[in-house]
């Protein structure tokens, strides 16, 4: 066991000098996955970062050499690797460079981008949409709420015209507008109240 472990040890000392007594084990990973548009320093770093753990992880116990061991380790890692960058493949950041003047000066995706942060906005409008809904329910009586539900969409329908309301409710559509007039008088008085 200690011949292992200092084994072990010689291959972390090789590893960190670079030895190419080592390479071989990265070797045929690396021209497995070979890309012409990857970064190979980042491959041979990830190669080397599985050969580092198929040599800490090795148990010779298992009757399983230690280079076939330490390339599986080193495939598994360029693997995982691939599947990061592909699950990363559609982010953006919003630091990302676009473009650079050669001044030090680089034009980023956050200062072409426009923000509408209008949260605020949305919030009061749905706050106003909710108490006019409890406007209409609680001081107007049943046909002008029914009128103004139906003249302004309010229950989730489209809006109907005057000319349309009346016909549906069966009244003319002068009524429609004075009944609409009155209800609308009443809300804004309630609505204005503190």
């Amino acid at each position: 066991m200690p011949y292992l472990i200092q084994t072990a040890d010689n291959i972390f000392v090789q590893i960190g000098q670079g030895c190419s007594s080592v390479s071989f084990l990265l070797l045929p990973a690396l021209k497995k996955y070979y890309t012409p548009n990857g970064d190979q320093d980042d491959l041979i770093s990830i190669g080397t970062i599985g050969l580092i753990k198929g040599v800490s992880t090795f148990k010779p116990d298992k009757k399983v050499r230690l280079a076939t061991y330490a390339s599986r380790c080193i495939e598994n890692e360029i693997l995982m690797y691939f599947r990061s960058q592909r699950k990363l493949q559609g982010e953006l950041s919003l630091s990302d460079s676009l473009d650079s003047d050669g001044e030090n000066g680089s034009l980023s995706l956050i200062d072409v981008v426009r923000v509408d942060d209008n949260m605020l906005e949305e919030l009061d409008l749905r706050d106003a949409c909710a108490k006019v809904r409890r406007c209409v329910s609680t001081c107007l009586t049943g046909r002008e709420a029914h009128i103004i539900r139906l003249r302004y969409g309010l229950g989730g329908q489209a809006p109907l015209t005057q000319r349309e309301i009346a016909s549906l409710c069966g009244i003319s559509r002068s009524y429609v507008s004075r009944i609409e007039k009155k209800a609308l008088e009443k809300l804004r008085d309630e609505y204005e109240k503190p």
